[in-house]
């Protein structure tokens, strides 16, 4: 798995977290969720992602996310 995607799928499973957390634990959770696209709005404008920063110390390779 590459890097591109991981960090896709770190953000799928972050969001959802965050929606169950939010709709059954407290509706604070939801600020997850929008910290979630916040920094992924940031991550394409800038390239500064530091999750992929994460999975790239703990050997992911950097590719393509679909080729």
């Amino acid at each position: 798995m590459s890097v591109d995607r991981a960090v896709m799928l770190f953000a799928g499973v972050m969001v959802l977290a965050s929606l169950g957390l939010g709709l059954f634990v407290s509706p604070y959770w939801f600020w997850l969720t929008a910290l979630v696209g916040a920094n992924l709005m940031q991550a394409s404008l800038t390239g500064f992602c530091p999750a992929a920063m994460v999975l790239k110390k703990l050997g992911l390779k950097p590719g393509v996310a679909f080729s």
